[in-house]
């Protein structure tokens, strides 16, 4: 060891005999060459899995430099100033938040459906919120530095949240996540501090962190980063479910993995296992080989059937069409073998802009679609706004709306439409002007290029698709007078079934609807009263709850005994084990993300509709969910 000062070259041992100081730069340079011989040699690290899939790549690390913020006090006088800098940082972040929500839109539905809420809860935590007026109150009363007293009133908060009697401790430490992160957020812009940057990560490689925020993992390219593996982070954040959402293979939660990787180390990911392996050698590279060829051989064998008819052994054909987000993911539609979109949200054509996409840019964006499905149906839902969502062009266009103190059941969807009518019409007209377009576009067999359905968002009441066929109506007697090109027969008005209100009112809504969507996600919200996003009570959201499969059904017989059409679009349609259940129900066509079609079809190809219908009614008659869950999950087991 050297003497205090690091002066002396030479230092005494406890016999008072002289002793180089050589032998202990010795000693380090040995740990050091330890040190490199261990980050040579092939090394497994275990952690949580999160995503399946197997990966062979190269790691790319990447860190975020931390914010220098020590605790720092300040003079009376520099009370005001600290509080306008904490302004400026609210400001800013708002902004940052702002722009991750213009980037929903190219994300995967599930993972929207995750980080929507969270950065709605960032956007409440930069208002009038407790953590801003706490930390206003601290700068002031306390004559703390903006920085300090953010992380002061943060820590306050996140330890009250955590110190909760609750039994869902995987929700609370989320939720007191989201505090911290908007405390780190602020932090790093009160010091002018730069984010990680995701831009310079290269095509196919295993990306590498201490740990990742949702907000991270919403500018992650899941067709560039192959993997991600990180120290930190568990199977239950926010983070875990972007990753899955984003189909990216990741094992989160590997202790020492940023300290043991080099950037450039080949590994191996297995998502599934919760493994990685850095600097692989020729066993366990061949071991990650054969993962990744069975994994890929499973792909394939689920891709062959995009050849396969959707037709039960007992030939009852199922429709299986994909619900749209965004026309760039058309060719996943291609890929996985869908027989339409049965659900076209429009509301990417309202989001990152700052004014409202006219008529033209309407019909642009449609036609782009409709003619990608090359004949195939494309059902197209009218612009659902309203609730948690937030769109800078409407709030700009047509007027800011007071969300009220529950969005959820306030002025959104039709509602809102009705309301602002012009929204409506230039939707219709667009609509119109593509389905015109598409009719005389036809094949050599006669068939139209392209049929197109309308939905409405959010239908409560018989009266309000009546009103909405009255706008239909008059917007197509306009556009004739006009000599615009229109369908001889119109395309078909249908209502989204979402309510417990319009599936109880099925009965009259299909005397004015031409077809029904039962959209069951928002269905099982509304019908249990469970937010999915709130972690206090998103352990008792359920579709198999019986009060909402009895309201499928109900909504479902109302279609059937008038002959229409009725399909189902939420998260239920996706599922394969809830497959047999819906074609017992009755329902023949179902819409899902395009990734889940495969496994759909897989399954309606090993059904019969008489086996499907006699386990409906033995389902039908329990009141039990835990009981439905495990009837479910053992169809086809007993027999």
């Amino acid at each position: 060891m050297k003497t205090e000062g690091s002066r002396s070259t030479v230092a005494r041992a406890p016999d008072g005999a002289a002793k180089s100081t050589a032998a202990p730069k010795a000693a380090e340079g040995g740990r050091k060459t330890a040190a490199a011989s261990r980050r040579a040699r092939e090394l497994t690290i275990k952690g949580i899995p999160v995503s399946p899939g197997v990966i062979i790549g190269a790691v790319f690390d990447t860190s975020e430099v931390p914010p220098e913020a020590p605790r720092r006090r300040i003079q009376a006088g520099q009370v005001d100033g600290e509080r306008q800098r904490l302004a400026a940082a609210v400001a800013a972040s708002r902004k940052q938040v702002s722009k991750l929500k213009a980037r929903l839109g190219v994300l995967p539905e599930e993972a929207q459906e995750e980080l929507e809420p969270l950065l709605d809860a960032y956007a409440m935590m930069l208002g009038d919120s407790r953590l801003i007026r706490g930390a206003r109150r601290r700068i002031g009363e306390e004559l703390l530095g903006a920085e300090t007293a953010v992380q002061d009133e943060a820590e306050s908060i996140a330890a009250t949240i955590l110190a909760t009697k609750d039994d869902d401790k995987p929700g609370l430490k989320r939720r007191a996540g989201e505090v911290r992160e908007i405390a780190r957020r602020l932090t790093r812009n009160l010091t002018a501090t730069p984010f990680r940057s995701l831009k310079d990560v290269p095509a196919g490689a295993i990306l590498v962190a201490e740990e990742l925020t949702p907000a991270d993992a919403a500018l992650l390219d899941p067709t560039r980063i192959a993997g991600v593996a990180t120290d930190e982070g568990g199977a239950d954040g926010h983070t875990a479910i972007m990753l899955r959402a984003l189909g990216i293979p990741s094992v989160l939660g590997c202790a020492g993995l940023t300290e043991a990787a080099t950037r450039g180390d080949q590994a191996v990911l297995d998502g599934a296992a919760g493994t990685i392996v850095l600097r692989p050698g020729a066993a366990a590279l061949e071991t990650g080989r054969e993962a990744l060829a069975a994994y890929a051989k499973e792909k394939a064998r689920l891709a062959k059937l995009r050849r396969l008819p959707s037709i039960t052994q007992d030939g009852e054909e199922v429709e299986l069409q994909a619900n749209l987000e965004i026309p760039a993911e058309l060719p996943l539609i291609a890929q996985a073998g869908a027989q339409g979109i049965g659900l076209l949200r429009t509301e990417f054509l309202f989001m990152n802009r700052e004014d409202l996409p006219d008529e033209d840019a309407q019909v642009a964006a449609y036609t782009q679609v409709v003619e990608a499905m090359a004949g195939d149906c494309v059902t197209i839902r009218v612009l659902d706004w309203g609730g948690e969502k937030d769109m800078e062009a409407l709030a700009e266009g047509i007027g800011p709306f007071h969300a009220g103190p529950n969005p959820a059941l306030g002025l959104r969807g039709i509602r809102m439409l009705l309301k602002k009518p012009e929204l409506l019409e230039a939707q219709f007209a667009a609509i119109l002007r593509v389905a015109g377009t598409a009719a005389q576009q036809v094949t050599g067999q006669g068939a139209p290029a392209g049929q197109i359905r309308i939905l409405l968002p959010m239908v409560t009441v018989p009266e309000e698709v009546r009103q909405a066929r009255e706008i239909y109506e008059r917007v197509g007697r306009r556009l004739r007078r006009k000599g615009v090109p229109l369908p001889e027969k119109m395309p078909l008005l249908g209502a989204m079934i979402e309510t417990p209100g319009a599936a109880l009112a099925a009965d009259a809504i299909a005397l004015e609807a031409d077809f029904f969507a039962i959209g069951t996600n928002d269905l099982a919200m509304y019908t249990l009263a469970v937010d999915r996003a709130e972690a206090e009570v998103a352990h008792l959201y359920d579709p198999l709850h019986p009060a909402v499969l009895r309201l499928v059904q109900f909504a479902t017989e109302a279609a059937l005994r008038l002959r229409m059409p009725v399909s189902v679009c939420g998260e239920m349609a996706g599922n394969p084990r809830l497959v047999p259940l819906l074609l017992g129900l009755g329902i023949r066509a179902l819409s899902m993300n395009a990734s889940a079609i495969p496994r759909v079809k897989q399954m309606v190809r090993s059904l019969k509709i008489d086996d499907c219908a006699r386990f409906a009614r033995r389902v039908m008659e329990q009141g039990d969910p835990k009981r439905i869950q495990e009837l479910v999950m053992g169809f086809g087991q007993d027999g």
